[in-house]
């Protein structure tokens, strides 16, 4: 079986965890045997680090997989899928690892299940360098869902860092196939909401002071609009350890979102983090495309895999979109197409990605 196993380059490009996630979710739904090494090469802890292992321990799992080199600090593993079978699965960073990273590694494999499948995904819910769980519910999931699909999410307890604990329960049924998408059309803003939360030992004052800080800041851009940005307090059963943050969301005439997040963390003033929000959002607006840049990479797999030709108009490519594409290229037979956008403004940085899907067919259905 070696001599068909597909060679990847762990080290390449964006070089994390990423690279790691979209090829084993692939290897898994097209049955390919596959090969990573140098894996996060450039990091400054190379290797497996806990999330990224139980990333892979999940996707071996819904499949009856093997894994070799599943351990922490390995810079490369051997992967050979089974059959994806749904049912129950558990996954647990043990850290502040995000369960919104797990999430991104097995959704694409219980799509392509036998049966529907519940994940339980335990971890960090808001952590940094990753999509906060109110991203995945607020923005991720009504526009995936527009491929096709439908899933349930359930924050059963949040964690922050550094000990994470937190439990978000995913159920999914599985889809003969995926449809392609068409974002071109932003239309314009029409609402703007959000939540800025404070956990633990923090006073909802701060989530107040976060809340009206970004509120102010996109005053100074957008004047007519009722910006909704409520502050909560998270409730203590509900909530492991302390943490605070802010997610907020603009909806537009078109039904696309786009967002900006910061989170909280010690010696960092509450109005500074609704003001990087807010200026993330409003920099995510500025461009004309019709979905930011958290969800540019992570719409990639999906559009690889549907049937037909999708198209997504965006800012910017971000480097994680590029490597996405790469391996997506790489393991399907998906076509990827990314040309500057000439109409409107062309000072404008847009882009379309435009994407012939590979078309899989679920074997298992």
């Amino acid at each position: 079986m070696d001599g068909d196993r597909v060679e990847i380059d762990g080290g390449i490009m964006e070089g994390g965890g990423q690279i790691l996630r979209v090829s084993t979710a692939l290897s898994c739904v097209l049955g390919l045997p596959l090969r990573v090494r140098r894996i996060r090469a450039g990091r400054s802890q190379p290797g497996l680090r806990p999330q990224h292992l139980s990333g892979l321990e999940i996707v071996r799992d819904l499949c009856d997989g093997k894994l070799n080199g599943g351990e922490i600090g390995s810079t490369e593993i051997t992967f050979t899928p089974g059959k994806i079978k749904g049912g129950t699965h558990i996954a647990d960073t043990k850290t502040a690892g995000s369960v919104c990273l797990l999430m991104q590694v097995a959704m694409p494999c219980v799509l392509f299940a036998a049966s529907p499948s519940e994940l339980h995904l335990k971890g960090g819910t808001n952590a940094e360098m990753a999509p906060q769980i109110d991203y995945t519910v607020m923005v991720f999931k009504p526009v995936v869902e527009k491929f096709n699909f439908t899933f349930n999410c359930d924050i059963k307890r949040r964690g922050y860092y550094p000990q994470g604990g937190g439990e978000v329960v995913v159920q999914m049924s599985p889809v003969k196939e995926l449809s392609p998408i068409n974002l071109t059309e932003r239309g314009t803003v029409t609402k703007i909401y959000g939540r800025a939360f404070v956990a633990g030992a923090l006073p909802i004052k701060l989530a107040k002071d976060m809340s009206a800080a970004a509120v102010r800041c996109i005053r100074r851009e957008i004047r007519d609009l009722y910006i909704n940005i409520q502050p909560v307090r998270e409730p203590d059963d509900q909530a492991v350890g302390t943490g605070s943050g802010i997610i907020i969301v603009a909806e537009t005439s078109t039904g696309c979102l786009l967002a900006g997040s910061s989170l909280g963390k010690r010696g960092k003033n509450a109005d500074k983090v609704g003001i990087e929000a807010a200026e993330m959002l409003l920099q995510n607006l500025k461009h004309g495309g019709t979905v930011d840049d958290s969800l540019q990479d992570q719409l990639i797999i999906f559009m690889a895999l549907a049937k037909g030709v999708s198209r997504v108009k965006s800012g910017p490519i971000t480097l994680h979109t590029q490597t996405a594409i790469h391996f997506a290229e790489q393991l399907t037979k998906a076509k990827f197409t990314v040309t500057k956008s000439e109409e409107e403004d062309s000072s404008n940085d847009t882009y379309i990605i435009e994407c012939q899907g590979m078309g899989m067919i679920n074997p298992n259905l």
